[in-house]
Parts: structure tokens; C-alpha cells; sequence
């Protein structure tokens, strides 16, 4: 499928078209750039079906008049044989109504495209990296990683589904301080696996009863031989095969979740393969790394602060607030300078980046930027690049905050959460409140049946659909589009917020935003639910009227298709489409 099948793209061609005429007739001049023309629905639906913004983004570059622009853009749409009125609406704006015929033409489009209605070739195959988790590779998935794991998954299902390619990375910071830490961890629990009392886990290491599986690996192995061996000796196989261990149970937890990464990029073999070196010549090469001494810390005087010269990154070419160290005094890399390297390593491969960062990373989103748009403008043309910051969650039980795991040390596993309230609830919950707002997610809530709860309120908009698809067999009805001219405003209504859905999903594609089909979702739910208490109050208005078996089968065919769009958009968000509940 293409998007030219669906309405709104083509009434985007339209509009095209009838600005060819204009150009053609010499009303416009041509060669304008149309890239910020739109169609979509007005803000206020008693305006009409759909709106373009044409003439008053064009008017000025034109040298005219917006109304006057517009007038004769309206002149052309209403030769349309759709297009019932085209009525301008204050400076410019053009509102246009459709005729009935265009929105059932759309309902069949849903029902033949099936699960492809929404599907776009707005990417144009252009590979897009999604990196997204990467948490450190000491312990099992948290809460805390969860919702950038949801969203950076969902995010690259809801960019193939738009025509790209993608591949889904996560970078395994396995280089730095914290792995070494790990390795002690591993080797304390390993000389307790031999039998030797170690006491309690001292603090600065990780305390988890989740270690304990592989030092018990590492004893049957190796037997004493690294029990009182110096740490030059042991530290570097035992930290290798911790990661190993740890990654495996990474692996785990995210499949839980229903998440599974095209790649996993070792930080520890990138600085192998010399990568931070390769950036650093380039960047030389080009003058944007010299050495220099950075401004004294805040509060800092002489007396208490040596300077030292290092190599700096001229990340104020680029935005950021100062230059940018991309080795320590010792000459080993910091972490922005092996960032750097490895997001040159991924711009080699890639048309654009998005990274999924936790609300701690923050600080270090101007610099990574600056460093990006380097590199990638040294390749040639400089690759979009976005940064998604997702907040924090609370975990509360009943309103109050939920006590920490055992097993983990010191917080609440995902794979206790996932096997509590399930991966489609955990999922869709975490799509349900932009990502750089706070969120809380409460046991009792997420699980409660009722309009309050996103979850609830979709997943039984589908499975109310499909209990009535099958009243309906049982009664002898099937969906038909034989009569579906029969179908009144109230259902035009429906279809005409399900048509929606395909400029929904080229408009959250472009704008990196997966929740946005959540809200989708739900509003579209909410319109399901409320044509349904209709036909509690008028029983004419049900989707089966028994004594009407025409009008019967155009309305389970609307049914159908809704169910088809809440699928599909539930897909996206990698939750299932219940059948009943």
C-alpha cells in the first residue's frame, strides 16, 4: 500500500493539483515551496471535514493577497466532485466538507487494505537507528528502564510501519568503571560460592542475589584458583564473563516485554577497533578538536584546582555552552569522547539517529548534538539527529510508593512488574503520557476495568466489537458493505475519525512520537463507547437490529472496521487486540 490510497493524502494531491492550475493560470508564480502546506481536520469539526492552511502559507511568498489566494484556491476545489462546500475562514483558512460517498469509499479502503491501512512509504526506505535501554550491563531491567524501552520499541515499529528501515541498537557500556565494579561484585559472591563467609556485601558494590548464578558458574569452573589471586589476575576474565552473564538476563527481562534489538554494540570493542581515535584524527583534521585548558570549575580558585591540558572538542561551533573534553588527564577516554566515536560509528550506517535517553542524561544532550552534527556534517550533509529525554516512573501500590526487591538490592525488577499486571498493560500504560512528563504507575490502577484506565478502555473497545461480531453470526448476520449508503451521521462520525489513522501515522512517524497512537486509540475507543450507549438509549441505533437485516450487516461492517484500526494501532504499540474479556 501506498499513502496516495488513503483521504487524506489524497486530498493532499488535490490541493497539489489545484495549485498546479493556479501556477498554470499565472495566479501563483511558480517554483514555491510547499513543503508547510497541510491537510487535516479543523480544530472545530462543526467547520467542516478537513482544512488546508494552503493560502496562507503561500499568499506571501506569492506577493498576494491570503484571501484573495484563497478564493481562487476554492475556485478549483469545488470542481471537485466530493467536495460538497469550500468556505474560507478567517484570514485565508479553507475549510472543506465532504460528501458521504468519499467517507464509505474510505471504509472499504480499510476493510480491503486490512491490517496495511495507515501504512505509509513516507520514509522512503531511509535507515533510521533507534538506540534505546542501553542500561548498563550490571543487573536486571528495572522500572526505571522500562518506559524508554516501550518507547524507543514502539517508535521503530511505528517508523517501519512508515516506510523506513530501522535498525533497533542498544550500546553495551561495557568499558567503563562500573563493569570493574561489577567483576568485585562477581568475585566476592564467587569466593562465597567456595564456602568462605564474606559478611555482608560492603558498600559501592551491587548487593543483588542476582549475581550469585554466575559466581556459582565460576567456582564449579575455576574451583580456588582466584579465591586470593591478586585483581590483575581475575579482573578482567571475571568481568567479561559477568557482562556475558548479565546480558543474557538483560535479554530476558526485555523479551518479557516483547522487545528484541537488531544489534548490541560493545563500548569495550568499539575502543578495541580504535574508533575513538578514528573520530579524534578526524575532528583534528578539521580543527574542531585542539588542546586546551577548561574554565575552573564553578566555585574553584587556582589554589585548589591545577589546570590541565587536554584534547577539547569545539562543541560551541555547534551550540553547546562550552568545549567539550573528550580525553581524561590520564589520557583514557571520557565518556562523552567515546559517545562521540560511537555515534560516528552508527552515522557511517545510518540516514538518521534517534537515541532514547533517561531524564539523568539530560545534562549531556547539547554536546552529543554538537558532536553528531560534526561528524555527520564531515560526511557530506549533516544527518537529523533527535534526542528523546523520557522521565522517571513511580511505582505505586494503592497511591503509595512500592518497597524495593530483595533479589535486586535496591529496586523493583521489570520482570516482577511484567509477571504482575502483564506485558500488554505495562506497555500500553507507558505510552500513555508523553515520555518527558512525569509518570506514575499504580498497580491497582492499571488494572482497574474502567473509562479511567487507557489500557481497560481500548483493549475493550475491541473486545466489545468482536463479541458483537459474533452475536451477530450467531444470528445469522454477517458484515456487508451491501448497504453501508444506510449508514446515518452518527456513524459517519466514526469513520470519519477512523480515517484519520493513516495522517496520524505519518504525523507521529515525522515527529518521533509513538504516544500519539495511543491517544488515537483511546479518543477513537471513546467514540466506539459512545455510539454503543446510543444503542443502549435508542434501540434502533444498535449494531444489530434484527428486523433490519441490510441495515444489520452495514453496521457490523463499520464494527469490523473499527476493530481493524483499534488492531492496528494496538500493533504498533506491541499490544494484543484481546477477542474478549
Amino acid at each position: 500500500m501506498t499513502d496516495a490510497t488513503t483521504l487524506h493524502a489524497a486530498f493532499a494531491g488535490h490541493i497539489a493539483a489545484a495549485l498546479d492550475a493556479l501556477e498554470a493560470a499565472g495566479t501563483l508564480p511558480p517554483g514555491l515551496n510547499r513543503a508547510n502546506v497541510a491537510v487535516e481536520p479543523p480544530r472545530d469539526s462543526s467547520h467542516g471535514d478537513l482544512a488546508t492552511n494552503a493560502a496562507m502559507v503561500l499568499a506571501k511568498p506569492a506577493g498576494t493577497n491570503p484571501r484573495a489566494l484563497a478564493e481562487a484556491l476554492v475556485g478549483e476545489l469545488t470542481k471537485l466532485p466530493e467536495v460538497t462546500s469550500a468556505e474560507i475562514a478567517g484570514p485565508g483558512f479553507i475549510n472543506l466538507r465532504i460528501d458521504a460517498s468519499a467517507w464509505l469509499t474510505e471504509l472499504r479502503a480499510i476493510a480491503a487494505l486490512g491490517g496495511d491501512y495507515g501504512r505509509s512509504a513516507m520514509g522512503s526506505g531511509k535507515m533510521v537507528n533507534v538506540e534505546y535501554v542501553s542500561a548498563n550491563p550490571t543487573g536486571p531491567m528495572h522500572m526505571g528502564h522500562c518506559r524508554g524501552a516501550v518507547v524507543g520499541d514502539a517508535l521503530a515499529t511505528l517508523l517501519e510501519f512508515a516506510g523506513h528501515k530501522v535498525t533497533r541498537e542498544y550500546y553495551v557500556n561495557d568499558a567503563g568503571g562500573q563493569v570493574d565494579v561489577l567483576a568485585r561484585s562477581v568475585h566476592m559472591r564467587y569466593r562465597e560460592a567456595l564456602g568462605e563467609d564474606v559478611g555482608n556485601i560492603p558498600e559501592g558494590l551491587y548487593p543483588g542475589e542476582y549475581l550469585v548464578q554466575v559466581a556459582q558458574e565460576l567456582a564449579a569452573e575455576f574451583g580456588d584458583k582466584y579465591t586470593s589471586a591478586p585483581e590483575s589476575d581475575w579482573l578482567a576474565p571475571f568481568r567479561t564473563r559477568a557482562v556475558a552473564a548479565m546480558l543474557v538476563m538483560i535479554k530476558a527481562d526485555l523479551a518479557l516485554l516483547g522487545i528484541h534489538h537488531d544489534l548490541f554494540s560493545s563500548e569495550a570493542e568499539l575502543q578495541a577497533a580504535g574508533k575513538p581515535e578514528e573520530a579524534e584524527a578526524w575532528l583534528r583534521a578539521h580543527d574542531l578538536v585542539y588542546d586546551g585548558v577548561l574554565e575552573a570549575p564553578k566555585g574553584k580558585t587556582i589554589e585548589d584546582w591545577e589546570p590541565v591540558e587536554l584534547p577539547l572538542f569545539r562543541s560551541t561551533k555547534f551550540g553547546d555552552d562550552q568545549d567539550r573534553p573528550i580525553r581524561k588527564s590520564d589520557g583514557s577516554w571520557t565518556y562523552f569522547g567515546a559517545d562521540l566515536a560511537y555515534h560516528f560509528q552508527k552515522a557511517e550506517k545510518a540516514d538518521a539517529l534517534v537515541d532514547i535517553w533517561g531524564a539523568d542524561h539530560a545534562g549531556t544532550v547539547k554536546r552529543i548534538k554538537a558532536a553528531v552534527a560534526a561528524l555527520t556534517l564531515g560526511a557530506g550533509k549533516e544527518k537529523p539527529f533527535e534526542i528523546k529525554i523520557v522521565q522517571m516512573v513511580q511505582l505505586l501500590r494503592n497511591g503509595e510508593p512500592v518497597k524495593m526487591s530483595k533479589r535486586s538490592g535496591n529496586f523493583v525488577t521489570l520482570a516482577d512488574v511484567v509477571q504482575e499486571v502483564g506485558k500488554d498493560v505495562v506497555r500500553f500504560t507507558m505510552l500513555t503520557r508523553k515520555p518527558e512528563a512525569q509518570m506514575d504507575f499504580d498497580f491497582a490502577k492499571v488494572v482497574e476495568a474502567s473509562k479511567d484506565n487507557p489500557v481497560f478502555y481500548v483493549q475493550y473497545a475491541h473486545a466489545r466489537i468482536r463479541s458483537t461480531l459474533r452475536k451477530g453470526a450467531e444470528a445469522g448476520f454477517a458484515p456487508s458493505d451491501a448497504a453501508i449508503e444506510r449508514l446515518g451521521e452518527e456513524e459517519l462520525e466514526l469513520i470519519k475519525l477512523g480515517a484519520q489513522f493513516p495522517r496520524l501515522i505519518e504525523a507521529a512517524a515525522a515527529a518521533r512520537e509513538p504516544h500519539r497512537v495511543a491517544f488515537y486509540l483511546y479518543e477513537l475507543a471513546g467514540a466506539l463507547h459512545a455510539y454503543w450507549n446510543v444503542g443502549n438509549d435508542r434501540p434502533e441505533k444498535r449494531f444489530i437490529v434484527a428486523q433490519d437485516a441490510d441495515l444489520t450487516g452495514a453496521r457490523l461492517y463499520l464494527a469490523a472496521q473499527i476493530g481493524q484500526l483499534i488492531k492496528n494501532g494496538l500493533a504498533l504499540l506491541g499490544v494484543e487486540a484481546v477477542e474478549e474479556m
